[in-house]
């Protein structure tokens, strides 16, 4: 099956004449210079164990979710639902559970219900079980993005292993995620861990954070170099959890912006986004804006 090139060329004319629709902003110049929701975008989420990612990738589908009404499909096999719904609900509220009032916490939870759906984790899936799983739930509720956290916990799906080998593998799952993402136009954020080679990457001894992990690089997922070859858009979220006074503070590079007509580019080098937690995580701050504050519309019930 070919091509039609004239389809190309229209699109070719759209980008020259600047007609080209940049993706969703937030409104957050700190967010917005470098990322944007992209319909249809495979966007692949890299970061060491325990660092937030998840944190991180839920409170940025909130601020999407408030502000434009995106809905997501949900399946994080390292979490049970209810801490996920919980994580939601504190920083939708502000607020530790335990001290959310009966209203906030019957609002907050209807909100939720209404913009996130939770996959069953009770049941393992293949890559390819959970995109059709996936393509069921779009028929019966209509979604922007899916939010699969981490990679390497679907299920590895022998036959193909045997056929293709461990390095194609993962090659047609990227593969076959990405042809998804196009065809259903649905934002799938994968994350993903870096190697264990990675975490032995230190800062050097005449930088502010000697002997503290470094970011890891893009190349350094689990799998090697594929995922950022077949990603439109690649993150990296690290934290310095041992450092003294950083610790609070998540770094978000991006690594990687394939369409930049459409908004978004690389974060400088050494020079990430800085989103500081909030008392009890909570939520999320940039030079001590409340990002979910910032969101807000006048329509917005009193979150």
């Amino acid at each position: 099956m070919l091509i039609e090139y004239n389809d190309e060329l229209k699109y070719l004319s759209k980008i020259r004449s600047g007609e080209i629709k940049s993706g969703t902003s937030l409104g957050i110049p700190e967010l917005d210079e470098y990322l944007r929701f992209k319909p249809g975008n495979f966007n692949i989420i890299l970061g060491h164990a325990n660092v937030g990612k998840t944190s991180v990738a839920l409170y940025l589908m909130l601020l999407y979710s408030r502000l434009h009404n995106k809905r997501w499909l949900v399946y994080s096999s390292e979490n049970e639902p209810y801490t996920l719904i919980r994580r939601l609900m504190e920083f939708m509220e502000g607020l530790p559970i335990q001290k959310i009032s009966d209203a906030g916490y019957k609002r907050s939870s209807e909100w939720i219900n209404s913009h996130f759906k939770f996959v069953d984790t009770s049941k393992m899936y293949t890559y390819k079980e959970l995109l059709e799983l996936s393509t069921y739930v779009k028929d019966a509720w209509d979604y922007d993005g899916l939010f699969i956290d981490p990679y390497n916990s679907l299920k590895m799906d022998f036959n193909l292993l045997k056929q293709v080998g461990g390095h194609q593998y993962d090659y047609h799952a990227c593969t076959e995620i990405r042809i998804f993402c196009k065809k259903y136009k649905i934002s799938v954020w994968l994350n993903t861990h870096a190697n264990t080679g990675a975490l032995r990457q230190l800062h050097k001894y005449d930088d502010e954070y000697t002997g503290h992990p470094m970011p890891p690089m893009a190349s350094d997922v689990e799998g090697g170099g594929k995922f950022v070859n077949r990603a439109d858009d690649f993150w990296v979220i690290h934290r310095y959890t041992q450092h003294p006074t950083d610790y609070m503070y998540t770094n978000l590079h991006v690594r990687k912006v394939k369409e930049i007509e459409t908004g978004g580019r690389p974060t400088p080098l050494r020079q990430p986004i800085l989103m500081k937690s909030m008392p009890n995580n909570v939520g999320f701050t940039i030079e001590d804006k409340n990002l979910l504050e910032a969101v807000k519309t006048p329509e917005d019930l009193p979150f």
